[in-house]
């Protein structure tokens, strides 16, 4: 009995850890103050504007012409690095 008792106390102790992490973490939602207005796409823990498949058409409005910024001062390559 004690052991049982030994694990479940353990499995708590896990998932406190790991919802104190997400928590700590700061997941975000479309409505997440810095996730800019019309981003509600989640993709790899981020969210992007619709259309993001084709980035070269659809993002450089604000992260220019490179996507290494632009208006918005946030490089799509700071999550996507050189995938492209």
């Amino acid at each position: 009995m004690e052991c049982i008792l030994k694990r479940k106390s353990r499995k708590l102790l896990l998932f406190g850890i790991f919802a104190a992490a997400l928590i700590a973490g700061g997941c975000k939602s479309p409505t997440s103050p810095d996730v800019p207005e019309g981003h509600t796409v989640s993709k790899n823990g981020a969210y992007h504007k619709p259309g993001l498949e084709n980035p070269t058409v659809n993002c450089v409005g604000c992260h220019g012409a490179d996507l290494r910024g632009g208006s918005a001062g946030v490089s799509c390559f700071k999550c996507h690095g050189q995938k492209w």
